[in-house]
């Protein structure tokens, strides 16, 4: 790993002088130093591919481009040729509010009737978020402040956390973890920190803060994983972790992450999460409702039993009956279409077709994944 820590070390310095000279108003010169970042992190994927942080420096160079463009339209527009006497403020520090805090009509449109099962769940993020919020009072040690949701993709991870949002009256920052460490390379500590200081600031206002992360394990994940700044990232935001549980300070600030790989957490991280969740599958119970829910608006023969379907569908995640449903009434438009032009009012779904779609749509769950999260839940569950 020693030529990946070397192109990191000399990306690490063509950004600080990129940064530098932008800040001094040499734009063009700024442009060149970016130009040489992206080029060696380029040169960095090229040669490690399956390197843990390949995707993040994709979005590294994506936003490196993203500010070269800019810079280019601040030189025409200033016709210095690329010198300024004041560097403009970056983009990402103009906004009046944090771009990552939600705005009233941007909270997701979710309740807790929305969510099929998963009561354990509910019950855990109710008794940690939803009632310390309401009366603090009651809660003489304290609260949980970190509450990790685990578990396959599809299964409803977003949907508690779109809901505890809706619960309370609280401002959400809604953060995208490899976003945080791609947006400028060497910053993400400092990221981290702002992220923190101004939900303190904002919680002082009166109203809980959310911190919902979305993968978290990127920012958490082993140390044996890690390269150059990460180190210093994750040491940030185990900083920040701890002084939500400062003794004698009762924020009422949450760190909500979602991971569907919770074995690449560090042990320091899986510590700081009191409550720790696994959302899994969607039982028998949970897979009828859901088949009941996504089959309202469709128009449904008589046929169809709920139950058998929930039979057959064992192992299946919520967005994969989602899809099942979409398929077995995409039977009946594409029929609509090829024998009538799509002339009239398609025939009801029958169960012929749900069977049809079961034999082509197999669950996106494999048996020995689902053995990975059981085993990870019954070594750190904390509900």
């Amino acid at each position: 790993m020693w030529a990946s820590e070397e192109l990191r070390r000399l990306a690490q310095k063509n950004m600080e002088l990129a940064k530098r000279s932008e800040n001094g108003g040499n734009y063009k010169l700024a442009i060149k130093y970016y130009n040489k970042v992206a080029e060696i992190l380029k040169a960095h994927i090229d040669l490690y591919p399956r390197h843990p942080l390949s995707k993040t420096y994709r979005r590294q160079i994506a936003d490196i481009r993203e500010r070269i463009k800019q810079l280019e339209i601040l030189m025409l527009e200033s016709g210095s040729g690329g010198q300024v006497a004041v560097a403009a403020t970056p983009t990402h520090e103009r906004t009046s509010k944090p771009a990552y805090l939600l705005d009233e009509g941007e909270k997701p449109n979710v309740r807790w009737e929305d969510v099929v099962g998963l009561e354990d769940a509910k019950r855990s993020i109710i008794e940690s978020i939803v009632y310390p919020s309401r009366r603090p009072d009651l809660f003489p040690l304290g609260w949980p402040r970190g509450i990790l949701l685990f578990g396959p993709p599809g299964c409803g991870k977003t949907m508690l956390a779109a809901a505890v949002v809706n619960e309370i009256d609280a401002y959400i920052f809604h953060i995208d973890a490899a976003s945080i460490m791609s947006k400028w390379l060497g910053e993400s500590e400092r990221n981290i920190a702002a992220i923190f200081r101004e939900a303190r600031e904002y919680e002082r206002r009166g109203k809980p803060v959310i911190i919902l992360i979305d993968e978290v394990d990127a920012l958490a994940s082993t140390a044996s994983q890690e390269v150059g700044g990460e180190i210093r990232m994750r040491r940030q935001l185990l900083k920040e972790m701890d002084g939500l549980l400062e003794k004698g300070h009762k924020r009422k600030i949450y760190v909500l992450g979602t991971t569907n790989t919770p074995w690449r957490l560090d042990i320091p991280f899986i510590r700081r999460f009191q409550k720790r969740i696994y959302v899994p599958p969607p039982d028998y119970n949970a897979r009828v409702e859901l088949f009941k829910m996504y089959s309202r608006p469709l128009k449904i023969d008589a046929s169809v039993s709920f139950e058998k379907l929930a039979e057959m569908t064992r192992g299946y995640s919520g967005s994969d009956i989602l899809d099942v449903c979409r398929d077995a009434h995409m039977r009946v438009i594409r029929e609509l279409f090829e024998r009538r032009g799509g002339k009239g009012e398609p025939r009801p779904i029958t169960m012929d077709d749900f069977k049809a779609v079961l034999r082509s749509r197999k669950p996106s769950i494999s048996p020995d994944i689902l053995k990975r999260y059981e085993e990870w839940y019954r070594r750190y569950k904390a509900i």
